[in-house]
């Protein structure tokens, strides 16, 4: 099953068919919102909010375990994670679309693994994350290729045949918020490499590597980074712009679900070979 997280202003998937709600409980606590299942083009798909229902989830706050684990509990093996971004790379435009590549970690407190060894909690359930977590394993995921090149691919196409702006490829850096970045740090973030900038994209990855789901991250530039424009940032413009995109991504989703193949073809699945110690 194909799992969608939607970020801000992406809180629910209109006109899509609602087969049932879940509430979820997970050994990591409530997911931040029920999961949705709903039908895109013939296939179930599972929605989530990474905010929440009215957005009471700031982004050093979400409970991206129990999101991921919820997913897991339901069958997820594919994530689709939807994010509003500020623009570092010159190239990009209020509006563009970026397929990300790879990542930079800023982020200070947030729990970013379910593997600690003997801390880890017990879990039910026979596949090998919870075998893992009941057994106290340490577990050292390898993120060389972390998003996944099969979905990758597949948002090229729709992107491509919907003649949207996208770039294909992009480093996100996470920062821990809720506060915007200074200039000084974007200037910092764009020498270490970053592309965008946004709060809420780690540790949401390497969770869904440690659970051997395929993960891709679709951003959309919501505004120039600090500094960038020489003007002060809203949260509201983030907003304002994600609603002008609401159509776009509304399709950019259906043809993706509808075009991502059935069989896993990458070696996401395979994640968590001989990464136990």
């Amino acid at each position: 099953m194909i799992g969608i997280i939607g970020g801000s202003g992406i809180y629910n998937i209109e006109g899509a068919r609602i087969i049932k709600e879940i509430n979820i409980s997970t050994p990591f606590g409530k997911p931040s919102s029920p999961v949705v299942i709903m039908d895109i083009e013939g296939r179930e798909v599972a929605f989530l909010s990474r905010h929440g229902r009215g957005h009471i989830y700031p982004p050093h706050l979400v409970p991206y375990r129990a999101n991921l684990w919820a997913f897991r509990e339901i069958g997820v093996s594919r994530v689709l994670s939807l994010c509003a971004v500020g623009g570092i790379n010159r190239k990009l435009q209020p509006g563009d679309y970026v397929v990300i590549s790879d990542f930079i970690d800023l982020t200070k407190n947030r729990k970013s693994t379910f593997y600690e060894g003997i801390e880890s909690l017990r879990v039910e359930g026979e596949d090998k994350p919870a075998k893992l977590l009941r057994e106290g394993r340490v577990v050292h995921i390898d993120v060389s290729e972390a998003y996944c090149p099969q979905m990758r691919s597949v948002l090229y196409k729709v992107l491509e045949n919907l003649n949207l702006p996208f770039h294909a490829e992009g480093i996100y850096a996470c920062t821990e918020g809720p506060r915007f970045e200074t200039p000084a740090e974007i200037r910092a973030i764009e020498k270490l490499g970053g592309d965008v900038v946004g709060m809420t994209g780690y540790p949401e990855v390497v969770l869904a590597r440690e659970l051997a789901m395929c993960y891709a991250s679709l951003c959309v530039v919501a505004n120039p980074a600090a500094g960038i424009s020489g003007r002060r940032l809203t949260s509201q413009e983030v907003i304002e712009l994600m609603k002008s995109k609401d159509q776009e991504i509304k399709l950019l989703i259906k043809r993706f679900v509808s075009e991502l193949p059935e069989e896993r073809t990458c070696n996401c699945k395979n994640a968590l070979e001989d990464a136990e110690v």
